[in-house]
C-alpha cells in the first residue's frame, strides 16, 4: 500500500488564479512556509515555496475568499513535474494538489472551511 499526504501551514504568496478547463473549474496559487531553527548559536529561517491546486466548488471558493498573504491550512497530495523550457534547460516543481482547504485568520476573524 502506497500513500501520498501532505498537510502545510503557509501564507499565500500570489494572488489566486481561477481558471475554467474541460475537467471543470481550477485555482491556482503559491504558498510559503516558514520552519525557524538555530546554526551556530544563530536564529535562522528556512522557506519553503510550493504551488497549489484546487479544484471544482472548493477551487472557486479559494478565488473568491483568498488573497495575497492570506493564511491557509491545506491538506492533500504531492506531485512532483519536469519539463525541459524554451533554452533546453531541465526544470522541476513539486505541487499540492489540495483535497481540502481550511482558511486561517484575518477576514474578521471568520474560520472558512471549503
Amino acid at each position: 500500500m502506497f500513500l501520498n499526504k501532505i498537510i502545510m501551514i503557509g501564507n499565500l504568496t500570489t494572488e489566486p488564479a481561477l481558471k475554467q478547463t474541460g475537467r471543470g473549474s481550477v485555482c491556482t496559487f503559491s504558498i510559503a512556509s516558514n520552519r525557524p531553527y538555530t546554526a551556530n548559536g544563530e536564529q535562522r529561517e528556512d522557506t519553503c515555496y510550493i504551488g497549489v491546486t484546487v479544484w471544482g466548488k472548493q477551487g472557486e471558493s479559494c478565488a473568491r475568499y483568498l488573497t495575497k498573504g492570506r493564511a491557509i491550512f491545506v491538506e492533500g497530495r504531492l506531485n512532483y513535474y519536469t519539463w525541459t523550457n524554451e533554452n533546453g534547460e531541465k526544470r522541476s516543481r513539486h505541487e499540492i494538489t489540495a483535497e481540502h482547504v481550511t482558511f486561517l485568520g484575518g477576514g474578521g476573524g471568520n474560520n472558512e472551511q471549503s
